[in-house]
C-alpha cells in the first residue's frame, strides 16, 4: 500500500468515528440503551449498530460504485426521511416503556430478586412477566437504517478519495470500523446514568422517557427540516 492510501484510510477511521456521533444515531441508539441495566448491553448495542451500518454502507456503496452510478437527491433525501420517522417510533416507543409497570421482589429457593411487572386488563387479572432487555436486533436494524440513509454521501466522499473499487472496499470498512468504536465508546458513556439508576424507578422512568422525548422532538425537527427547510417536499411535487 502507498503511504497516501495509508493516510486516507487514517482519515476514514477518524471521519468513520466522528460520523457515530452525530446526532440522529447518537439519539437513536441512546433509545436503546436506556432499556440496559447492565453497561455492557449498553456497549453491545452499539456495536450492533455500527454493524448494521457498516453493512448497508459496503453494500450499497459498492453496488453503486461498481455501477457507476449515484442515489437521486430525492431518494438519498427521502431515506433521510425515513430516519426521522424512525426516531419518532423509537421516542414513542420507549415513552410507552413504562406503561402499565411496577417492580415487584420475590423469591425463587431462597433467592431473592426483582422482576418488571405489568398488570392488564382483558375482562380478567392477569399478571405478567416483562423483563426489559436490550434488543441487539433492533440496533442492528436501526444501523441498518442510517447506513440506507447515508450511503449515497458514503458513495461521492469514497469515489472523491480513492482511485479503484477494492481501495472503495478497504475504505468503507475502516469507515465502519471507526463508526462501530465511535459508538462503542458514547453507547457506554450514554449507558451509565441509565445502568446505576437502575434500582430507583422513579429516576431510571425520567430519563428514559425524557431519553423518548427528546428522540421524538428530533425525529420531528429532522422531518421538518428535510420537507421543508431543503425542500424535500418540493422535489415530489415536481
Amino acid at each position: 500500500m502507498e503511504i497516501s492510501f495509508l493516510s486516507i484510510l487514517a482519515l476514514g477511521f477518524v471521519l468513520g468515528i466522528k460520523h457515530a456521533i452525530e446526532p440522529d444515531h447518537v439519539i437513536a441508539v441512546s433509545t436503546i440503551a436506556s432499556q440496559s441495566k447492565k453497561l455492557v448491553k449498553s456497549t453491545l448495542a452499539g456495536v450492533f449498530w455500527g454493524i448494521g451500518h457498516t453493512a448497508t454502507l459496503f453494500i450499497i456503496g459498492i453496488i453503486l460504485i461498481l455501477m457507476k452510478g449515484e442515489i437521486p437527491e430525492k431518494w438519498a433525501m427521502s431515506l433521510e426521511f425515513l430516519v426521522g420517522i424512525m426516531l419518532v417510533y423509537l421516542g414513542l416507543t420507549t415513552i410507552r416503556s413504562f406503561k402499565d409497570i411496577h417492580v415487584h421482589q420475590h423469591g425463587h429457593d431462597g433467592d431473592h430478586h426483582k422482576h418488571v411487572h405489568s398488570h392488564v386488563n382483558n375482562g380478567q387479572h392477569q399478571h405478567q412477566h416483562q423483563h426489559q432487555n436490550v434488543s441487539y436486533l433492533k440496533s442492528l436494524f436501526i444501523g441498518l437504517v442510517h447506513g440506507l440513509a447515508g450511503s449515497g454521501a458514503m458513495v461521492l466522499l469514497t469515489m472523491s478519495t480513492v482511485k479503484s473499487v477494492w481501495e472503495a472496499a478497504v475504505y468503507i470498512l475502516i469507515f465502519g470500523v471507526g463508526t462501530i468504536l465511535g459508538m462503542l465508546f458514547f453507547t457506554t458513556i450514554i449507558g451509565i446514568p441509565f445502568v446505576f439508576s437502575a434500582k430507583k424507578q422513579v429516576l431510571n422512568q425520567t430519563l428514559t422517557r425524557l431519553t423518548g422525548v427528546i428522540s421524538v422532538a428530533f425525529g420531528i425537527y429532522y422531518m421538518y427540516n428535510l420537507a421543508i427547510t431543503e425542500g424535500l417536499y418540493k422535489l415530489w411535487l415536481q
